[in-house]
């Protein structure tokens, strides 16, 4: 237990992950959390998993890296506490469906730990955010329904505590219906905008960034195969049975004996077809080391985070915040047709996109104010109106600010060729999601 707790803190505060509300370290709810399930068992996986429920979602750390840390037991536990749906899922509702239907599968263990989690984050979303609170609060209660199994005395808690919330915001949960929040989508402009954007978001997939897989038959001599994928600079390989990979070898496992003896089994969520979308890609990458591709029905491609380096990737990314960009601007136009969006901008900012637009002009590009104007600038003009905010899916104007900051920075790192993967990988999880959120939004 004292083990998870440093490495959840330390994971946690590599990024410098604070909680959304009071920039409290991140550790603060892990903390609680622990402490919830501590107080109902003596279980040390289970007060374990607790502290490292988030890492795997948050962190750059991997259920890999928690087996080597931990044990399979804790692994499990976190696997079964970490969210299964993919960006292009669908909106917010569809996938805490699904979510939702994974808990469902869970051990009761996992569940008794949820539990724990939903008690700390309810109480404090209720007291921080009460435009959000009303959704969450009809999420939990949906989760409640799924969460039985889990300890009686912390299902009585998390009930209490959405009774309590759902009064002090006036409301009945149940009548809310779930909707998407958090999200960064905006409402289309226009048919081609739409268009665009799908045929965008599909024409970047996973086999476009995958290596081939290398694979040994289930009786290679493992020591060999070892020496092979050393001299090749290769951590894993595919495992075949009859001609068919039906799972992957890790190097610096293989000794004596058949490569069969040391084949692991592929996650259920770790395999994607070639055509899948660079999100799914970086979500499921988020989770483990990496993922593999399906091409005619087998397991022939690899990619690891090395890959989303990648001109290929790079370029995806790029374009998917340009779109958005594009996006942005038209909803600025459709709300202040008259122009008078500039009421709502410094001096300085707009002097500064005068400056630009005569230099744009002078060149012979034809362009107006707007088109001159930072990101930031636009989405500020956006979020400073509390209908709009909830309109494009906001329910604070301090977490649009945060997304606006991150993209931002990963446009900014993209344009200059910096490592977009060492240090931003949690970065670069979050923007895939709600970027890919927002292409869903725009195409459906």
């Amino acid at each position: 237990m004292e083990r998870a707790r440093e490495f959840a803190v330390r994971a946690h505060k590599r990024i410098d992950h604070r909680r959304k509300y009071n920039k409290q370290p991140y550790d603060v709810h892990l903390r609680a959390v622990a402490e919830h399930v501590a107080s109902v068992t003596d279980d040390a996986e289970m007060v374990a998993a607790a502290w490292l429920h988030d890492t795997v979602e948050d962190t750059p750390a991997t259920f890999r890296d928690i087996e080597e840390a931990f044990g399979m037991g804790v692994a499990n536990l976190v696997s079964e506490l970490t969210d299964v749906s993919k960006p292009g899922d669908g909106n917010r509702a569809v996938r805490k469906a699904i979510d939702r239907a994974h808990l469902a599968q869970a051990s009761a263990r996992a569940k008794t730990v949820k539990l724990a989690d939903l008690i700390d984050n309810c109480s404090d979303i209720c007291r921080h955010d009460r435009r959000f609170a009303k959704v969450y609060v009809v999420e939990v209660r949906a989760l409640l329904d799924v969460l039985e199994e889990g300890d009686p005395e912390l299902l009585r808690r998390a009930r209490k505590e959405v009774t309590k919330c759902a009064k002090h915001l006036g409301f009945e949960a149940d009548a809310v219906p779930l909707g998407g929040v958090e999200e960064l989508s905006l409402p289309p402009s226009g048919f081609s905008q739409q268009r665009v954007m799908r045929l965008f978001s599909e024409a970047f997939t996973a086999k476009d960034i995958a290596e081939p897989l290398r694979s040994f038959d289930v009786a290679a001599d493992a020591a060999e195969a070892r020496v092979a994928l050393e001299d090749a600079g290769l951590v894993r390989a595919g495992v075949r049975s009859d001609g068919t990979v039906i799972g992957f070898l890790l190097t610096e496992e293989l000794d004596a004996g058949r490569c069969g003896h040391y084949a692991r089994e592929f996650a259920p969520d770790q395999i994607l077809p070639a055509d899948a979308s660079l999100s799914d890609v970086v979500h499921i990458l988020t989770k483990h080391h990496s993922c593999y591709v399906s091409f005619l029905g087998g397991v022939d491609g690899i990619i690891t985070r090395a890959d989303v380096q990648k001109p290929v990737a790079r370029m995806w990314l790029f374009g998917m915040i340009t779109m958005l960009e594009l996006s942005v601007t038209e909803r600025i136009r459709g709300t202040w047709p008259d122009g008078s969006w500039h009421e709502g901008m410094s001096r300085g900012r707009l002097e500064k996109a005068e400056a630009l637009m005569e230099e744009r002009r002078r060149r012979g590009q034809s362009c107006d104010l707007l088109d001159c104007l930072q990101l930031g600038d636009k989405a500020q003009l956006l979020i400073r109106d509390d209908a709009l905010l909830a309109e494009i899916g906001f329910y604070s104007r301090s977490a649009a600010k945060q997304v606006i900051k991150e993209l931002e920075s990963l446009r900014n790192n993209l344009a200059h060729g910096q490592d977009i993967v060492t240090h931003d990988w949690p970065q670069i999880a979050r923007m895939t999601r709600r970027l890919e959120s927002s292409i869903v939004s725009l195409t459906r």
